[in-house]
This record gives structure tokens, sequence and C-alpha cells, in this order.
């Protein structure tokens, strides 16, 4: 995940919770982006220190065990940068600029000047990440096909220039659910909607309380479609097939108002967010707990990268370190 900014119920409800199941299954490799998150945030770099302290502490506090997964700072493997700089000398540049994602991020981040390499050549460094541990599977939605699809036809292109090195990953495809924000849109930093996991309760509930719903129900007495409601769509997320039908039920009858409704969803969200937040105040002045952590994860992941490195120098013919 991306060091630029914190965590967010979309985040962990899309992602990190689908991680923790995933560390009881396979051998996987979890590491802070603080290199990507300068693709968009180079011109505040000094913001990432604490965008990626907080990252740490949300992957801990949400599940994440350093005795069955790898957890690490990808600049504290500097063999992603190595092999980054060589991918890019096979790279055409027709590959990067037809990454979907290329131009509608330029589209949605107009205030800033994104026409630099390292916004271009972020695919590339996402490739470096994982073929660099020779990744049999990477967890993504459908929407980041495209993103693998480019890792797959680098590292196959530098097998057919140079020597079998790297196996052409495979996306083992979860379902993210589309989790929207305090205003109907799906949630993110940069709409200003999200509901962060280093926020108080007091702070939560007051962001459910002042969420949009039905706009037809003006009145406690109006009848609603609880489908137009974003609080009923957190509600299929968060709350019981039998608090659904409730909700959905009072909702169309006028039977019960938005508060109520409110209510059921913020207590269904506190029931997640409580063993987080506990989590969280263990860690946040613990320096020494993450350091540690982090640096036992980076030398595992430094160990897998150094290896590959080799193999790579070696069937391009470069001298061996």
């Amino acid at each position: 995940m991306q060091a630029s900014g914190r965590l967010h119920l979309g985040n962990l409800m899309g992602a990190l919770q689908n991680w923790v199941k995933l560390q009881d299954k396979y051998d996987c490799y979890y590491f802070v982006a603080d290199w990507h998150a300068l693709t968009t945030g180079y011109a505040n770099p000094s913001a990432i220190k604490e965008s990626t302290k907080d990252l740490l502490i949300n992957f801990l506090a949400a599940g994440l065990d350093p005795d069955k997964c790898t957890i690490f700072i990808q600049s504290r493997v500097l063999e992603h940068a190595e092999l980054h700089l060589l991918l890019s000398m096979i790279t055409p540049l027709s590959w990067l600029e037809r990454v979907p994602t290329y131009k509608e991020k330029q589209q949605e981040l107009k205030d800033r000047d994104l026409s630099t390499y390292g916004f271009l050549g972020y695919p590339l460094l996402q490739t470096a990440d994982i073929i660099i541990y020779r990744a049999k599977y990477v967890p993504v939605g459908v929407d980041q096909i495209p993103h693998l699809e480019v890792t797959r036809e680098i590292a196959r292109r530098f097998n057919y220039l140079y020597k079998e090195v790297f196996p052409e990953p495979e996306a083992l495809l979860t379902e993210f659910p589309r989790v929207p924000g305090i205003d109907g849109r799906k949630m993110s930093k940069s709409y200003d909607n999200a509901i962060y996991l280093s926020e108080s309760p007091k702070e939560v509930e007051q962001k459910l309380r002042t969420m949009m719903t039905d706009p037809a129900r003006v009145k406690r007495t109006d009848p609603g479609e609880p489908e137009l409601s974003p609080v009923f769509q957190l509600h299929k997320i968060f709350s019981s097939k039998e608090e659904q039908e409730e909700v959905a039920h009072g909702c169309r009858t006028a039977g019960i108002g938005c508060i109520d409704c409110k209510k059921i969803l913020i207590k269904n969200v506190f029931k997640v967010m409580e063993p987080i937040w506990a989590k969280r105040n263990e860690l946040i002045n613990n320096a020494d707990v993450l350091d540690d952590i982090v640096d036992k994860g980076t030398g595992k992941a430094k160990k897998e990268a150094e290896e590959t490195m080799r193999l790579v120098r070696e069937a391009m013919g470069l001298y061996l370190q």
C-alpha cells in the first residue's frame, strides 16, 4: 500500500481483511510503498514518513501477523530500485502509456504536475516489486488486471531476451466491496469523504450520523428506497442479513427513521473498529516493536531480493557482485 495518507474503511474492507486471510494460506510479502508515494507526492516527501508509520500500525492492528507474513518498507530493500532500472532498459514506452490509470489519475489529480517519468513508470516499479520475489500470485481486484498484465508482459520479455528467471505472476482474484464514502461516492482520500482507521470513535460516529440517505426521505414519515441510500450500502458490508432486511423494510414503510437506521450501522461499524482502535493504542507509542518487525521483515525480503538480483545479473551477463 502507498504511504500517501491515512488508511480508511475502504482500504480495510477492500484489501487488508483479505490480506489477513491470505497469510494463513500463502507465503505473503506485504510492504509500505513509500517510493510509490513519491510518484504523486514528490513535492511533500516529509509527509511520507508519518504515513509509513501509520500504515505499519494499521497493518498490525487489522490482524497481519509478522510471524505468519513478511512486513517491510519498500525503500529499505534497494534491490527494488536496481531491478526497476534494469527493466526500464527493455520496456517499450507504449506499454506504460496504455495503462488505464495513467490518464485517469492525471484527470483526478489536476492540481499536481504528473508529467514525470516517475509517474509514467509507476507500473514498472510495481513490476519490480512483484517479480523480485518471483511471486506466483498477486491479490488484486478485476480493475487491477491491466496493471498485472503489464507485469506479466515485462517478465515474459526479460525471459525471452536473456534467460528464464521470472514466473509470470497470476491474479489471485478477490472480491473487493465498493465501500461508499459519507457523500455516496466511492470512499477515497481524494474525495475527502473517508472514515479513517485513525479517527476517534466520536469522529467516526459523527461522520456516520451526518451521512446522506435517500434524498426522497425529507420527513420522518416519508417512505424511502434503501438502494438509493449510501447508508444502506454500508449496511450490506457491516450488518447481518436480518438487520439489512429490518432496515430495508423500515425505510420503505417509513417504519424507522434515518437516525434509527444509522444507529444500527454505527453499532456494527464499531464492532469492526473497536479491536483495531485497541491495537492501535497499544502500538502508537511503541516504536521499538514497529522497528523490530520492520527489521525482521526487511531482512527476509532483502535476502530473497538479493538472490533474484544475482540471477538477473547472471542472465544479463552483468558483473556479479
